[in-house]
């Protein structure tokens, strides 16, 4: 039998048990795994693969999908564009079948996000296309790069069904239009290629300062949609781009050389950060429930389809609740210019602002996650209240109760953690550029320009082949 010294004895280990658990159980996946990101940040891929390779957190089977993204693009970055693809399909399949369960969604409930399995962000899904084309063009495979431009159009339809098509939401993805229409055009179906530039266009214009995340319409989009108006005769459709953009249409072409589009994938991809916030459980008098935070400001529905209220709740108040917060990370370089073989001077265009998707598509489902997470804790505060009632109206004889009472609580301390993964690898941001081939072996400068004004050059060597050519230059600063 447990009695009161005994109880007094499981509190101070229960104490320091957790004390040591909750210095290991608040490190971030980004701490957890930073020897990995160093190496890749600081050029050392063979030795970040070599890293990932041995790393157990991201071999747990709940983690697989970051494992295999992560393994996808050191490849890529190795030019190992075979096996790139090999773990990207792999991802991509994995998130088809399907990444929900009812044991995933009980272990959400019972533990944390952190525990279940990483489903992957909807841009993070976008950007596996991406990667997946580029590879298949760099391995001459052109029938399968178009059947990834394809399969970015149905990926466009389930985000659009997934928000209603609301224009508040990130209902669509402009750049992968855009990538999609670059990829028509390569292989010369021109029609297709007017279709998705038309949709990234009319992407951009449904916004009402016509920005899409970070994103303003790039110049080189305007003149492509008004290129395959033309060349597929849509006269009536030339017309409404030239009067929408104020600009009259000059057809232009590569010449027999072809052209190289340059993609700049800059920075890296911001990282998570736990946040802790507080909020307090308000009953009103027609049975409604919500919670509110200390300032007043936030108001979050309970969910009455995780938890149906009841009696238990009664003496919740307060709850802490730990939700994840991204930190941006600040490119080294701001600006970048290119001067083609034959002395043209060039501007990169953003296309893809990945740091602002990340925190504005997590503000974007704030209030429902939130309410999931309040509730689920409401609902183990008041099993946790539960127990500790039932050990003080025992008679007498209430030292397992409270032990029980004590273990609850514990747990709960424990187990409270925010999901801080996300594939962290990816670019801060992505942009692009054409630029004219001339016959033979291309030598193309690249001037990287600092925050601080400090100019970095480099150069990049291109055979023309009389064909649309792609090439992704990565700076991981």
């Amino acid at each position: 039998m447990i009695n009161h010294r005994g109880i007094a004895h499981i509190k101070r280990t229960s104490t320091l048990f957790v004390l040591m658990f909750f210095v290991f159980s608040c490190a971030t996946y980004h701490e957890r795994i930073a020897e990995y990101y160093q190496n890749v940040a600081s050029g050392d891929i063979k030795q970040a693969d070599k890293i990932l390779e041995k790393n157990a957190l991201l071999k747990k089977p709940r983690n697989k999908l970051l494992y295999l993204m992560e393994k996808g693009r050191v490849a890529h970055l190795n030019g190992d564009y075979v096996n790139s693809n090999r773990y990207f399909n792999e991802a991509d399949l994995l998130i088809e079948v399907g990444l929900k369960s009812t044991s995933d969604a009980l272990v959400g409930a019972v533990l944390n996000p952190m525990s279940q399995n990483y489903k992957g962000e909807d841009f993070e899904i976008f950007m596996l296309h991406y990667y997946k084309a580029l590879n298949y063009l760099y391995l001459g495979q052109t029938q399968e790069a178009i059947v990834e431009a394809r399969r970015i159009s149905l990926q466009n339809q389930a985000q659009g069904d997934k928000f209603n098509e609301k224009n508040t939401r990130y209902s669509k993805d402009a750049f992968s239009l855009i990538l999609q229409g670059l990829i028509y055009e390569q292989d010369k179906d021109y029609n297709n290629a007017f279709i998705a530039y038309r949709n990234a266009v009319e992407v951009f214009q449904a916004s009402d300062d016509k920005t899409y995340y970070g994103v303003v319409l790039p110049e080189n989009l305007k003149y492509d949609v008004m290129r395959m108006a033309s060349k597929v005769g849509f006269t009536s459709e030339l017309q409404k781009f030239e009067k929408q953009f104020n600009l009259s249409f000059k057809d232009y072409d590569a010449g027999a050389a072809g052209e190289l589009v340059v993609f700049w994938e800059n920075g890296v991809a911001p990282i998570k950060i736990q946040k802790d916030l507080v909020f307090t459980l308000v009953k009103g008098s027609n049975g409604s429930m919500f919670f509110t935070d200390v300032a007043g400001g936030l108001i979050i529905p309970f969910d009455f389809s995780i938890g149906g209220g009841g009696s238990s709740l009664d003496a919740v108040h307060s709850l802490r609740v730990a939700y994840p917060e991204y930190v941006s990370r600040v490119p080294l370089y701001n600006s970048a210019k290119i001067t083609s073989a034959d002395g043209q001077t060039f501007s990169f265009e953003k296309v893809e602002d990945i740091d602002q998707l990340a925190v504005q598509t997590l503000k974007e489902r704030f209030g429902k996650e939130m309410g999931q997470i309040l509730t689920r804790l409401a609902i183990k505060k008041g099993a946790e209240y539960a127990l500790s009632s039932s050990a003080k109206s025992s008679d007498g004889n209430n030292a397992v109760l409270e032990g029980l009472g004590i273990g609850v609580q514990l747990f709960n301390m424990i187990s409270e953690k925010a999901d801080t993964r996300n594939w962290q690898t990816l670019p801060s941001q992505i942009n692009y550029v054409r630029v004219p081939l001339k016959a033979g072996n291309n030598v193309i400068e690249i001037d990287l320009r600092k925050h601080n004004g400090e100019l970095v050059k480099d150069q990049i060597h291109v055979e023309s082949n009389g064909q649309m050519q792609f090439y992704n230059y990565t700076t991981l600063k």
